[in-house]
């Protein structure tokens, strides 16, 4: 009997590789778009087109070796997908949950499903238990649709996600055990413990190995291209390294998101090119060449194939069903989080179609289970997508209405109207990636503006302020992010800056530190403290000796009543921001008081990012985090403006005290935003006269207070000898 899967005999219409990937093309155009009017998830279109177009279709393409090779890749690429978009904070949170359903979801349509088998197909124990591994393990077809969503970080699909990498381990060690028996006669435990051990070994070897390669690369090579084919081949060569092991190259690929999930931020122009090629190409291509196996005429052609196929579909949902539904009532969750469990480990590909060809070669199963499924795999994948996009978009309403009443604090996470200053095209694509980082939720009303001023005409100082401008709306257009470019002629930079923030109404002001050009030239410069007379508004100084996206911690310093500041709230959601996009710890360290606020406006703001807490007693403890800020890491220090409330005598000493421990270290300085009126723009004649004549001080007072304040500091050195250190990081 011809092998339903077998290609037909007749010749395709179309066999002209151009002809060919134009099809193709077209199928990814127009599925989505004449499908979303009826409705129906496009994952859904371009399976049946993969149907119409394919062998058992129209016959219009042959699945080649294209759709073998694109097809794998696809697969590979949507595991690999669903590990790099996962959350790690939420998914530490939620592993628990995520092993418990993974147990559910694989032991309950385990022995159910051989069982369903023996009992209904009639089959012995043997074959009943390989295809019950099929039942068992399931593929996240349906992913595409939760993250198109935003659900990609939501505690449901993290719990399906983490349940699916524990059900095709568990499937693949089944198939394993049932492979050896039917050969050997006997169960083999020693080929099982060697897969396992194997397994561990893999996990610790790529846990070890890929951070460490992964950021010295970032550090040495900072082109997206070649930054965009070390992480594909990276994620490849995790794949086929499984496979050489006996592990199924999904849990390589996905493994390989899990550990690069670091090192490739949300908001990145990497991971833009990573999610637009994968949306693009490899997954619709997966999908269409899913199509393609898919012969609809054994419905009608054999009652007994419609039979076995009813069986194995019935058995395989309904034992989803049961597990997501046990998993909701362990841990008491939401019914709309069941359908997402449900509907995310519903559908069967990769691995099933890996179990089913590898026991019909060995003749553990004939070709009516073949057949069965192949018509189960198209049953599933389309509830699975139908139930996947009503649940998501359930989902995604209760969130929206669930939301309560934020308004202040969400306007501190939207950050506001952002300028970056630039004057150097070396500093440009470092500080428009580090200002979309710290930008909170976009919108139409909050822009990115990146501005040069030059107070020359000349070809050079155009040339300069042209280049700078143009890496920088290079670098935020291959993040996918709108940002403004403004060239400004005026009095000084100073002046430029200010006159900007007025016209933009600009709410944060982002701005590389200067270099040093000789001896006498201060830590911050004349121009920043210029700056900071004439605006309130928050300014945030940074200097990173390394790509931000290797950053392995954020250690904060917050003086005493900073949480009596205008812009506490902002600051803190801009330092929550860049946390939760690299996926690394902050550590603040801050005043009891302190502390309290920082908590209340995370949790209120509904940042669940990786913060720890240490304690201060005095400004300059920071001092004594010198030895212990690594090269890795992104210092923030909190800083204030002389009228703020926070602002202490101490502050005073801070840029000698940068310079001399931390001239070597990623540093970032905040002021934070505060209420006043904008004064006389700096570098204007005005200046020279704005000082106050009847308020100054009298020598004699000037000595006194210079005395207190020396006294004070003494004082503090000698605290600082007879207590212990309470800052460790």
């Amino acid at each position: 009997m011809e092998l339903a899967l077998a290609i037909q005999a007749t010749a395709p219409v179309i066999t002209s590789p151009v002809p060919i990937f134009l099809v193709i093309l077209l199928i990814i155009l127009c599925a989505p778009l004449l499908l979303n009017k009826l409705k129906i998830p496009h994952v859904i279109g371009l399976i049946l087109a993969g149907v119409m177009v394919g062998p058992y279709g129209f016959n219009l393409l042959a699945r080649d070796m294209s759709f073998e090779v694109f097809g794998q890749v696809g697969i590979l690429y949507l595991m690999f997908l669903a590990g790099i978009e996962i959350d790690m904070y939420h998914l530490k949170k939620n592993i628990k949950k995520g092993i418990v359903f993974g147990l559910y979801t694989f032991a309950i349509p385990l022995i159910l499903g051989a069982v369903s088998a023996a009992f209904f197909l009639h089959i012995d124990a043997l074959t009943s238990v390989l295809l019950a591994s099929m039942f068992a393990a399931h593929t996240l077809i349906a992913y595409p649709i939760v993250s198109r969503f935003g659900l990609n970080k939501s505690p449901a699909v993290i719990i399906a996600i983490a349940g699916t990498i524990f059900t095709v381990l568990g499937s693949l060690m089944v198939l394993a055990g049932v492979v050896g028996v039917f050969k050997e006669g006997v169960f083999n435990a020693l080929d099982t413990l060697k897969l396992f051990l194997s397994l561990i070994a893999y996990v610790l070897g790529v846990t070890y190995a890929y951070p460490r390669i992964t950021r010295w690369f970032f550090k040495h090579y900072n082109d997206n291209i070649i930054q965009f084919i070390y992480v594909l081949a990276m994620v490849f060569l995790a794949a086929q390294i499984a496979v050489l092991i006996g592990i199924e190259g999904v849990f390589g690929a996905f493994f390989a998101g899990l550990v690069l999930n670091r090192y490739i931020p949300a908001r990145s122009s990497l991971m833009t090119r990573i999610e637009f090629v994968g949306n693009a190409i490899f997954i619709p291509y997966f999908l269409i060449g899913v199509g393609m196996l898919i012969n609809v005429r054994v419905v009608t052609s054999d009652w007994q194939t419609i039979y076995v196929a009813a069986v194995m579909s019935v058995t395989a949902m309904a034992c989803k069903w049961l597990a997501a539904f046990v998993t909701q009532r362990t841990f008491k969750l939401a019914s709309v989080d069941r359908s997402i469990l449900y509907q995310l480990s519903n559908a069967h590909t990769a691995v099933a179609l890996a179990v089913v060809m590898i026991g019909y070669e060995m003749g553990i199963f004939d070709e009516t289970i073949l057949n069965g499924t192949v018509i189960m795999i198209l049953v599933t994948c389309s509830v699975s997508s139908i139930g996947t996009y009503r649940a998501a978009m359930k989902l995604k309403i209760n969130q929206l209405s669930s939301v309560e009443d934020l308004s202040g604090v969400e306007k501190e996470r939207e950050q506001g109207n952002v300028l970056i200053p630039i004057s150097n095209p070396a500093t440009a694509s470092q500080l428009v990636d580090l200002a979309l980082l710290m930008r909170g939720q976009a919108s139409e009303r909050n822009k990115v503006y990146a501005l040069h001023v030059r107070n020359d005409n000349t070809p050079l100082s155009r040339s300069i302020g042209r280049n700078s401008l143009d890496i920088a709306e290079h670098t935020a257009a291959s993040s996918d992010q709108k940002l403004t470019a403004l060239e400004r002629y005026d009095l000084n930079f100073v002046t430029g800056v200010i006159n900007t923030v007025e016209e933009r109404d600009i709410d944060q002001v982002i701005i590389g530190l200067h270099r040093r050009t000789n001896v006498i030239d201060s830590f911050f410069g004349d121009k920043l403290g210029q700056l900071l007379k004439a605006t309130h508004r928050m300014v945030v100084i940074a200097r990173c000796f390394i790509p931000v996206n290797t950053v392995t911690r954020i250690v904060v310093t917050v003086p005493e009543k900073a949480q009596y500041e205008t812009g506490f709230g902002r600051w803190v959601c801009a330092i929550a921001n860049l946390t939760r996009q690299l996926g690394c710890r902050a550590i603040f360290c801050c005043y009891s008081d302190t502390r309290k606020a920082i908590q209340n406006v995370l949790r209120a703001a509904r940042y669940d990012i990786r913060s720890e807490y240490r304690e201060m007693t005095q400004w300059d403890d920071f001092i004594l985090l010198a030895n212990r800020i690594l090269d890795d890491d992104l210092f923030v220090v909190i800083n204030a403006r002389r009228a703020s409330i926070s602002f202490t005598s101490d502050m005073d000493t801070l840029p000698d005290f940068l310079q001399k421990y931390f001239a070597n270290n990623n540093l970032m300085v905040i002021y934070p935003e505060q209420f006043g009126e904008r004064v006389a723009t700096a570098g204007t004649m005005a200046d020279a006269l704005s000082t106050d004549i009847v308020s100054t001080p009298s020598p004699l007072w000037l000595h006194i207070m210079n005395f207190y304040r020396a006294a004070i500091k003494f004082r503090k050195k000698i605290t600082h000898r007879n207590r212990p250190n309470k800052i460790d990081l």
